[in-house]
């Protein structure tokens, strides 16, 4: 038996249907999916969680041979990204920000999904700290180095990656074992009143001390090594009006099906 959708009802079917279509100012508005991955061997280096920022170019968070903020000093030092992601804020109230996972030890995964205003936001940065370190970290230090949305709001970038060489030392801590995260207490650091510059191969001074993960670490890293990578995906994200509409209409369609069936 078949049945055919009059008129009547495929109005508003259509109508609830033709409301998945997004209105300019709604289609700038997507759901960037993050998901971050460790790419270095068993035993090596573990990331602190990653501090994310969507914003419009004005966020420059460091520079190569200057001296670190207190912003990236903190997530530098001690993996704390809480003033980084206020010093985003403060240059661009409307940006959208905030962490990926835990610590990501050798070869995990995590993600997170942030909601991004593409036309207005079209920039990411980021920072996150590298241990077993004083201050290692990775990060961005130009704000407009990663461009994720053209003009239109099309994804531009699907992912970044990180490689050994890119590790950077906020030189705002002197190296010391003793006092380096997640290998000693970082409550015993020294202040050094140096300026930030790239440097991995001091990671290998660690090598043989048990982490706080439990494992011995080996750096074993080299200078053009991939060590981390950042993937986007993104997805439209409704109006609130659009499930209103569709489930008037799915209801309607119902009620007149159910009307057909009792007649026949």
């Amino acid at each position: 038996m078949q049945f055919k959708l009059s008129p009547l009802l495929l109005g508003p079917i259509g109508v609830a249907i033709a409301a998945f279509g997004l209105s300019p100012a709604q289609a700038a508005t997507m759901q960037v999916h993050v998901t971050v991955e460790s790419l270095v061997a068993p035993n090596s280096v573990t990331f602190a969680p990653l501090n994310v920022g969507f914003h419009n170019g004005s966020f420059d968070a460091f520079n190569l041979g200057e001296t670190a903020s207190a912003a990236v000093q903190r997530a530098a030092e001690l993996g704390d990204g809480s003033l980084w992601q206020a010093a985003l804020a403060a240059a661009n109230p409307s940006a959208s920000h905030g962490t990926v996972g835990g610590l990501l030890q050798p070869g995990q995964t995590s993600s997170a999904t942030f909601t991004v205003d593409t036309s207005a936001n079209t920039y990411f940065s980021f920072i996150g700290m590298v241990v077993p370190s004083n201050d290692f970290f990775i990060g961005n230090d130009n704000a407009k180095q990663y461009q994720l949305f053209d003009s239109a709001g099309h994804l531009q970038i699907s992912s970044i990656t990180q490689k050994a060489r890119q590790i950077w030392d906020a030189g705002s801590e002197v190296y010391d074992p003793a006092a380096a995260a997640f290998v000693g207490n970082a409550g015993l650091r020294t202040a050094q009143g140096g300026v930030i510059n790239t440097n991995f191969a001091e990671l290998a001074a660690f090598n043989g001390l048990t982490t706080g993960a439990g494992y011995v670490f080996n750096s074993g890293l080299s200078y053009d090594q991939d060590i981390y990578r950042i993937s986007f995906s993104v997805a439209a994200v409704p109006e609130p009006q659009t499930y209103a509409l569709m489930g008037a209409g799915l209801l309607l369609m119902g009620a007149v099906l159910r009307r057909r069936q009792q007649k026949l």
